[in-house]
């Protein structure tokens, strides 16, 4: 268990400044991760759904037709500047540590067990909480008022969490735990970039329309 927990961190810590450097280092560098990351979590739902004798086609389509809404939405957040997606990236980072931090010391209910049988009300909202605090923090990143970074943030959360949430429920509705074994400690892309690819096309939507 101590060996898994291990490998589980090293893997995240490894993902995080991959993407941390490509986002401070060339935002191009993190617009090819970003059409990676996307490209092989499009694979791994077409895998899942052969490998369970292509039940639930319709299912299976109508995902893929939010997938590639997502996918566009990921697109326009790739192309924000760096300060944006550096802001973003932020956020769900804060939101995803400390869920799995309070919820660890707080978490007892869970709203969602046939679906995502870790996530808990304490580690959801202390979660939210810390990320939403930590965004008039982060603000000064980029030149906006404080009802759009709370607005942003605040769809950031929620829609990391959706994300989360919907990658957990497809994999369910085919009777499988992760999605690949390819990152280890994690499972496949969609395991771990869920968040990221939700969260993210939000973000996208939000300053393309804004941008009218």
């Amino acid at each position: 268990m101590a060996r898994k927990s291990y490998v589980k961190f090293a893997s995240y810590f490894v993902i995080i400044h991959i993407l941390f450097f490509s986002i401070v280092v060339n935002t191009l560098y993190f617009r090819y991760l970003s059409f990676v990351i996307v490209g092989v979590g499009f694979f791994e739902l077409l895998y899942v759904f052969y490998v369970n004798q292509r039940k639930y086609i319709l299912f299976y389509l109508f995902s893929c037709l939010i997938y590639c809404v997502l996918a566009l939405g990921m697109f326009f957040f790739s192309v924000l500047s760096k300060e944006i997606i550096l802001f973003a990236f932020l956020i769900l980072s804060i939101f995803d540590s400390f869920s799995q931090i309070t919820g660890q010391i707080w978490g007892k209910t869970k709203p969602f067990p046939a679906i995502s049988p870790n996530k808990t009300v304490g580690g959801m909202v202390g979660g939210g909480v810390i990320a939403m605090g930590s965004s008039l923090l982060l603000n000064n990143l980029y030149s906006a008022s404080f009802f759009q970074t709370i607005l942003l943030a605040f769809g950031i959360v929620v829609f990391a969490l959706v994300g989360d949430l919907a990658a957990s429920f497809y994999k369910r509705k085919f009777h499988v735990k992760d999605y690949n074994h390819i990152i280890p400690g994690h499972g496949g892309f969609l395991d771990r970039f869920d968040s990221l690819i939700v969260g993210g096309a939000w973000v996208g939507f939000f300053f393309y329309v804004f941008s009218f």
